[in-house]
């Protein structure tokens, strides 16, 4: 398969390499070790489904080479009797600079507080499940065992390992410097490839048997709604399932259900102008029979004997087979209505050849196939081990539709990013069993709009289609609005995805990433930050039906303020925190010094093609920067397929320097549509200069009003058709040292205490609490809590009381 030939480059540096009879020690870097034993001395230089890069420079190491081996650089010292891998002949001990109150590891025994990884699926599971290893560890170091993995030829296919007792191994020893390990990852295992902009929009997703017309009807109904969507799911029924002419249990299947869809180009055709693209699912282990459309062109080519109309069986390790399945029965219906395959592979690891798993060989060639026809390479398959993060994006599978599947759905997306796999797609909403529940839907939705991929998907249930109109008016109304905010925030998405590429850092992060050393930083498993600027903690429970509000234990990091995107509210850093939302609010955060670019349009169209216009959310009291890039490719792709266009980016760079309180946005040459909206300001227009290319702009028909973001201030600026044929940049001057606003919550508190179902002498007891503690917050508190009343009731006030620390002039003066 000459065309499936990939780079590589598998073969360690010489001078890297500690070598013996039957053993092998390879240095990939200080901190970073291959270790090998092989009973007939044939070591492997193949790049495996792992490790496609051994070739680096040679790091700085001794060894004391006599009866035994001793190799030691400044953060491990191995010490190994030459004899097979065992407890008691391989140690790696580890210094003070990587494990600071860890011991020393025994090949074969468990390792230490290992952060996890993540499964290959979801399937029928409620609640939780084992998620592996990464490698990331309290311990400050982990294994990865590469053994049995599948090896690449470098001729375009695949091998086996070699057959006998032998062991090759990877110790990663960062300490908790969890980012560079992840780096060190990926510099063996290849970099996270960049997803199409379209896949960070609105998939809708279904197991039901639509007609064409009536997917297509379905599509402008959400449009109607002003509910934009970027991908269109056809689930199995697209070709012939229970049909007499199926002679299988219907899963497998290549032929166009002609009753469904009559003319599968027209349907192209039509999803396409809706600015959609179309991923078609394929279950390949039934593999082609007779009554299938290509059956007599597959025959031929793989030289298969028609006279009995036998089945060709799916055979993924044959590269013969493997060509044939790409390129005839896959590639015709590409160019009928497929951009990107889903390839649902439930089958196991197991082919004819050991050490062939068909989901790792579906996702590597499929992936590799999809660079021929499509401007970017995409899958949408499942988990297949270490180095499956270079087959975007991850199908999760088919989860229950319970609380208990919401509440781990957000640590199992965190912890994934532990094995460098970083862009995991749920079915929102759940897909089987459960119950009836639109706050769940509604919490669900939610996350999913702060995940790398906003999928909903159902059964063909008809009680549990996703279709927001289906479902009351408070669950329609928050659906709809988190839904086009999904595409609001797509530039910002689709920003972190390039930068997260580049650099190496998958868009979603546990906390303790970045605080390693806080010990609350591993206390929260369900909170991450979604790219470097928005702290999100997911609402996974009920809200209370007295007070109306949800909850979600948070923690904030120390350094900082933290202002709520949704609310405007700000709190101080350092702490834990319980944060209490109604319905349509989501605890997501931004710290100071965050831009977060958004497009300018309320209600966005389909298809997540570059913005009109931009809206930029400003946190000042530290120093940010933002870089929006978008590639113009985007704007074109719904013409006929072509060969991929150069992906030519643009970038706008907007940048805030907190001692000067100056702003600086420098944007490419055009139609100039710029929102910027400073949370938590209460500057006045007139203290503040603004100017473009140096010229005072203030009387050029610039928007600046003084107005509410959430019920909280906000100074906004807005550049409305403001028109430049050269580059521009943009500079608002809100003085030196501006910080965020100190707000009075009287008026919050009264209306968090108005809405509560509840005695109205309870009510009394709280607001005069709050009278009598005026000026004095922690007198308020003691008042509040003596009341007796338990958590729920008492939270939701404790929280905006103790929000800000910071004296308020009114009345926390």
């Amino acid at each position: 398969m000459e065309g499936h030939v990939f780079e590589t480059h598998p073969r360690a540096n010489p001078g890297a390499v500690v070598q013996g009879a039957q053993y092998r020690f390879t240095l990939l870097s200080e901190r970073l070790i291959r270790f090998e034993w092989a009973e007939d001395g044939q070591f492997e230089d193949r790049a495996s489904t792992f490790a496609i890069d051994r070739e680096f420079p040679v790091p700085r190491f001794r060894i004391v080479d006599g009866d035994e081996l001793e190799i030691i650089t400044e953060y491990f010292h191995v010490s190994y009797t030459k004899q097979k891998f065992s407890p008691e002949s391989l140690v790696f001990h580890f210094s003070g600079k990587s494990v600071k109150y860890g011991t020393p590891w025994r090949f074969g025994t468990p390792t230490e507080f290992n952060l996890g990884g993540t499964a290959r699926t979801l399937d029928g599971v409620d609640g939780r499940c084992d998620m592996g290893q990464g490698v990331l560890s309290k311990a400050g170091y982990a294994v990865l065992d590469d053994s049995k993995s599948m090896l690449f030829d470098g001729k375009g296919f695949v091998a086996p390992r070699q057959a006998g007792d032998r062991a090759d191994w990877y110790l990663f020893c960062y300490g908790r410097d969890y980012k560079a390990a992840i780096k060190a990852f990926y510099a063996v295992s290849g970099k996270q490839p960049v997803v199409p902009r379209f896949v960070l929009g609105n998939w809708w997703s279904r197991y039901y048997a639509y007609h064409q017309d009536e997917y297509v009807a379905l599509v402008d109904k959400f449009l109607e709604h002003s509910i934009p969507l970027s991908v269109a799911v056809l689930d199995m029924d697209w070709h012939y399932v229970s049909d007499e002419r199926v002679p299988h249990a219907g899963w497998t299947g290549y032929t166009w259900n002609e009753k469904l869809f009559p003319n599968p180009k027209k349907f192209r055709r039509d999803i396409h102008q809706r600015q959609l693209r179309i991923t078609m699912n394929d279950h390949p282990h039934g593999g082609i029979h007779a009554h299938e459309a290509a059956y007599e062109r597959m025959a031929l080519f793989l030289d298969h004997d028609t006279r009995d109309r036998n089945p060709i069986l799916f055979d993924p390790a044959s590269p013969k087979f493997m060509e044939a399945y790409l390129s005839i029965l896959h590639h015709r219906l590409e160019l009928d209505a497929c951009d990107f395959w889903w390839i649902d592979w439930q089958q196991g690891p197991y082919s004819k050849i050991p050490g062939f798993d068909p989901l790792w060989l579906l996702n590597h060639f499929q992936y590799l196939e999809s660079k021929h026809y499509g401007s970017v390479p995409l899958i949408f398959s499942r988990y297949g081990g270490p180095g499956s993060h270079r087959y975007p994006i991850g199908f999760s599978g088919d989860t229950v539709v319970t609380w208990e599947s919401l509440a781990f759905q957000p640590e199992f997306t965190a912890t994934a990013s532990n094995i460098g796999y970083g862009w995991w797609s749920h079915d929102i909403g759940g897909h089987i069993r459960g119950i009836r529940d639109d706050e769940l839907l509604i919490r669900w939705t939610q996350l999913g709009v702060f995940s790398p991929v906003m999928r909903l998907h159902s059964t063909s249930s008809r009680w549990n289609s996703k279709e927001p109109w289906l479902y009351g008016d408070e669950c329609f109304r928050v659906m709809a609005r988190f839904l086009r905010f999904r595409h609001r925030l797509v530039p910002y998405l689709y920003t972190q995805n390039v930068s997260g590429s580049f650099n190496d850092e998958p868009l979603v992060q546990p906390m303790y990433w970045s605080w390693p050393n806080e010990p609350n930083a591993y206390e929260v498993p369900n909170q991450y930050f979604l790219g470097s600027e928005l702290l999100v903690a997911p609402i996974v429970q009920p809200r209370d039906k007295r007070t109306n509000l949800a909850s979600v234990k948070a923690w904030l990091p120390p350094g900082k303020r933290f202002v709520d995107i949704f609310c405007g509210t700000v709190y101080d850093g350092g702490r834990m925190v319980t944060l209490y939302r109604p319905i349509d609010k989501y605890p997501v955060l931004a710290p100071e010094g965050s831009i977060v670019t958004l497009t300018s349009e309320a209600c966005p169209g389909n298809g997540c093609l570059n913005p009109s216009g931009i809206e930029a959310l400003v946190i000042v009291g530290k120093d940010g920067r933002a870089r929006l890039i978008e590639d113009v490719v985007d704007d074109d792709f719904f013409k006929e397929r072509v060969a991929p266009a150069p992906n030519l980016r643009v970038a706008w760079n907007i940048e805030f320097i907190q001692a000067t309180g100056k702003l600086t946005a420098r944007i490419p040459a055009g139609k100039l549509n710029l929102n910027l909206r400073f949370l938590g300001m209460n500057l006045k227009p007139q203290d503040f200069r603004l100017l473009g290319n140096g010229r005072d702009l203030k009387n050029d028909g610039i928007d600046v009003r003084l107005a509410q973001y959430g019920n909280k201030p906000c100074l906004s600026v807005f550049f409305s058709d403001f028109v430049s044929l050269q580059p521009t940049t943009i500079t608002i001057s809100l003085g030196p040292d501006p910080q965020l606003e100190v707000v009075d919550h009287t008026a919050s508190l009264e209306e968090l205490i108005r809405g509560y179902q509840a005695e109205v002498r309870m009510k009394d007891q709280l607001w005069n609490a709050i009278e009598e503690g005026k000026g004095r917050p922690l007198c308020i508190i003691s008042s509040l809590l003596a009341l007796g009343y338990d958590e729920a009731i008492v939270g939701p006030l404790v929280e905006l009381i103790t929000a800000d620390s910071r004296p308020c002039p009114g009345w926390m003066s």
